[in-house]
């Protein structure tokens, strides 16, 4: 008996190496569908703000890979879940990954989508953005890098100033529509750019959704703290 629970002893503290090595595995994997994501992001700004067809393209071109390694990331999730059957902080970050790699599958769609407004653009003479451009595409991509960030690092206070850094984005992206509006009724033969920048501005805004979104499953992650529905409510007030 006494060799037998010698065995199963080993044979558990054997899987518990491999499910530590598969997880660090699992980590470099989504941080780089994040790196590519991330680029993807930089390049669909760049493209708008030089009106770059050629670097818009390769935007959406990339966009299969991504979705390619987002598939790889969830089998290897479920397969980790499969084999090891994982408890307390190993499965909550094995839940959360999986929950972010579609978050960051979705920022790769939304910046193929802020890609696309270029060849809407190119049809027509520069438009002046009527909401600060700049400010609000740093500050997304600074959040999508704070959120990866903060993964990698297990940061919780980091997590949580990503999801503070939305209400920010939140405020631009309510000054857009005034914009727009008072430049078609200014400039009614210039309808169609701004809208397309209007359409900009709203996928910038759902990318600082999904970054703040990946924030919230890292704090998940090391705290086992649900915070989604608390941080709406304290952002609206109650």
């Amino acid at each position: 008996m006494a060799t037998y629970v010698h065995a199963m002893g080993w044979g558990r503290t054997n899987m518990e190496t491999h499910l530590h090595r598969e997880v660090e595995q699992l980590k470099t994997r989504v941080l780089e569908v994040g790196g590519m994501v991330e680029e993807s992001l930089q390049k669909a700004i760049l493209a708008i703000s030089r009106r770059d067809a050629v670097l818009a393209e390769q935007v959406v071109q990339g966009d299969s890979e991504v979705d390619r390694m987002e598939v790889d990331v969830e089998e290897d999730c479920l397969q980790i879940l499969a084999l090891y059957q994982p408890v307390a902080s190993d499965l909550r970050f094995i839940v959360a990954v999986l929950k972010l790699n579609n978050d960051l599958e979705r920022i790769g769609d939304l910046a193929v989508n802020i890609a696309q407004r270029v060849k809407n653009l190119g049809e027509f003479p520069p438009v002046e953005m009527p909401f600060d451009f700049r400010r609000m595409a740093d500050k997304v991509q600074q959040m999508l890098k704070g959120s990866l960030d903060a993964l990698v690092n297990l940061d919780p206070q980091l997590a949580r100033e990503i999801c503070a850094a939305d209400q920010e984005i939140d405020a631009i992206h309510r000054t857009v529509y005034q914009g727009v509006y008072d430049g078609i009724r200014k400039n009614p033969d210039q309808m169609q750019p701004l809208i397309a920048t209007l359409t900009v501005a709203r996928h910038l805004e759902r990318i600082a959704d999904h970054a703040t979104n990946i924030a919230e499953d890292v704090i998940y992650t090391v705290e086992g703290q649900i915070t989604r529905h608390k941080i709406l409510n304290e952002r609206q007030g109650r």
